[in-house]
C-alpha cells in the first residue's frame, strides 16, 4: 500500500445485525460511513458510526470490548461470516481499517450458538464458559507455601504446550467457526494448560470428566474434526489440545479408583 493510499479516507457500507434482546426478532440494518481513516482499528470504526447514531437521537449499536489489546477477547463479533474478521491470530479489537478497501461492504454478525444466546445486537453471552472453568478449570488442592522456581523439574517441552494452551482468552470464536457450535478447543485448552504441569495432575481425572459434562450440559455441539476452531483463534490454540482432552478423558472413565 502507497503513502497516498494509506492516507485515503475510505467510504463504507455496513450491514449490521440489531436485536433488542435474546427473545427479539433480529434483523440487518444498513449504514453508510465516510471519512474513515485506513489508520482506525476496527472499533474506533463502530465508535464513530455510534457517535453518529446518538447525534441523531437513535440507538446505538451494542457491542463487547473491553482492553483493545486483544488480551480479552470479549470484541469478538464474525465479519464477513469470519470470526474475529479477515485477519489470523489477530482479534477483533487488533483489527485494523486498512484490511479493507475504499467502497467495501462489512456484514457484522454476533457469534452464533444455542450456548452463547444474544443480549443485544453484536453482544452474546459467554457465562457458559464461565461455568466450565467452575466446574473443574483450576487446581483446589493445597500445595502449600510458593517453592524456589528450580524445585520442580518440568520437562521444557510440556511447559511450552501448557504456556501455548494458557494463552487461551475465551473469546468463544472457536464456538462461532465450527459448524457444530462445539466448544472442545476452549474446553481442551484449559484442561491441557493443567494436565501438563505437576501441580494440576493431581485433579486431571476429576477435571477431565467434570468439565466435558459441564460442557455437554451447556448444549455445546461436538467436535468432527472440521479445524475451523484453530483458524479463528486469535490465539492460534492447537487442536492437538482436542485429543489430549479426549485422552485424559478416556483414561478417566476407565479409572476404577
Amino acid at each position: 500500500m502507497s503513502a497516498q493510499e494509506a492516507n485515503a479516507e475510505m467510504r463504507l457500507t455496513l450491514h449490521v445485525w440489531r436485536q433488542d434482546g435474546p427473545e427479539a426478532a433480529g434483523d440487518f440494518e444498513t449504514f453508510h460511513l465516510d471519512h474513515i481513516s485506513p489508520d482506525m482499528s476496527f472499533l474506533e470504526m463502530l465508535d464513530i458510526l455510534n457517535e453518529r447514531l446518538t447525534a441523531e437521537g437513535r440507538e446505538p449499536v451494542a457491542f463487547d470490548h473491553d482492553c483493545r489489546e486483544g488480551i480479552c477477547g470479549s470484541c469478538g463479533v464474525v465479519i464477513n461470516g469470519n470470526a474475529h474478521g479477515p485477519d489470523r491470530e489477530t482479534a477483533t479489537c487488533q483489527l485494523h481499517m486498512r484490511r479493507f478497501k475504499d467502497g467495501d461492504t462489512i456484514t457484522l454478525e454476533p457469534f452464533r450458538a444455542r450456548a452463547l444466546p444474544i443480549v443485544r445486537d453484536l453482544v452474546v453471552d459467554r457465562s457458559a464458559f464461565d461455568r466450565i472453568i467452575a466446574a473443574g478449570g483450576f487446581v483446589s488442592v493445597n500445595t502449600g507455601a510458593p517453592g524456589d522456581a528450580n524445585s520442580t523439574l518440568i520437562p521444557q517441552h510440556d511447559a511450552e504446550l501448557a504456556m501455548d494452551a494458557a494463552a487461551c482468552i475465551g473469546c468463544a470464536a472457536c464456538v462461532a467457526a465450527c459448524p457444530n457450535a462445539a466448544a472442545m478447543l476452549f474446553v481442551s485448552a484449559k484442561v491441557s494448560q493443567l494436565a501438563l504441569l505437576p501441580q494440576g495432575k493431581v485433579e486431571r481425572k476429576r477435571r477431565a470428566l467434570a468439565m466435558v459434562a459441564a460442557m455437554d450440559q451447556e448444549q455445546f455441539g461436538n467436535c468432527s474434526n472440521v479445524y475451523e476452531c484453530e483458524a479463528a483463534c486469535p490465539k492460534g490454540i492447537s487442536v492437538g489440545n482436542i485429543a489430549r482432552m479426549n485422552r485424559e478423558y478416556i483414561a478417566a472413565s476407565l479409572c476404577t479408583d
